[in-house]
């Protein structure tokens, strides 16, 4: 089997050479390229990707997609806020998704990411038909597209996640593990999450964290190798589930002026599970 590539998650920006160089000159060949601002997604943009890219010789494995409106990530308003699952913002959502998936497709990436929210464990719940109809309109139109949609893990429990994908019943759908929010959110274990959904899993945030101990706040998230997450176990199962995507970092903690040193660290730690 050949190694697994590692990649990293950078911004995507007006101008995305120097995003796109810094994966390079990371000695990397894979990154996710993510916004929250959806007005990025220009033809402008889109083209300057492409060309930094082939520059390069750098692969954007999905872009990560978020959309307008608060999203507060924590137990009390996270599940009024993040997502398609809240009714307020969920129509404006779905066109941002579909316009970001349009943009995606003709820019030549493969596939958007998001989280889509607290999906409700009870499949009777009013609000999970709706969502579910929500995203059954987004991955459609993925689907027409000819790329895929992929769930973040988080906000959910793996099987209300299996249960999703399966009520949506399209052939287009993956999902972006990442190891340590269904930690952070108390929603299982990565490990023990591959038993459940391990087959459809596309790529991956690798990060690192604890469990939560209070009811009102996620867990802490520290450096790679630091939490609960045993990436030797993770990375083998993958290997076992014949998982051939890459091994992408998510930096989210520390200071900006050490991200570099950080993540040549981190990547050091990848390459004997690679």
């Amino acid at each position: 089997m050949s190694k697994l590539d590692v990649g990293v998650l950078v911004g995507l920006k007006a101008e995305p050479d120097p995003e796109i160089k810094k994966v390079a000159d990371l000695g990397l060949k894979s990154c996710q390229i993510c916004t929250w601002n959806i007005a990025l997604c220009t033809d402008s943009t889109g083209e300057k990707l492409t060309a930094a890219c082939a520059t390069h010789d750098v692969g954007v494995s999905t872009f990560w997609a978020g959309y307008s409106g608060p999203a507060v990530w924590n137990f009390l308003e996270g599940p009024s806020t993040i997502g398609l699952v809240p009714e307020k913002y969920r129509d404006t959502r779905v066109g941002e998704l579909k316009e970001a998936a349009t943009w995606a497709a003709k820019h030549g990436l493969p596939s958007i990411t998001t989280h889509v929210g607290f999906l409700p464990e009870d499949p009777n719940d009013p609000l999970y038909g709706g969502t579910v109809d929500a995203l059954k309109d987004v991955v459609s139109h993925c689907d027409e597209l000819g790329i895929e949609f992929w769930f973040e893990t988080g906000q959910e429990t793996p099987v209300t996640l299996l249960r999703t994908i399966e009520r949506i019943g399209l052939d287009n759908m993956g999902i972006n593990l990442d190891t340590a929010n269904v930690i952070l959110y108390g929603k299982g274990n990565p490990v023990d999450s591959l038993d459940v959904f391990g087959s459809y899993v596309k790529d991956l945030h690798l990060k690192d964290g604890f469990y939560p101990t209070t009811g009102d706040h996620l867990g802490k998230q520290v450096p790679l190798g630091k939490g609960k997450v045993d990436f030797k176990a993770v990375v083998s199962r993958l290997k076992e589930l014949g998982y051939t995507g890459p091994l992408t970092l998510e930096r989210e903690c520390g200071d900006a002026a050490d991200e570099i040193a950080d993540l040549r660290e981190c990547i050091a730690m990848l390459e004997p599970l690679r």
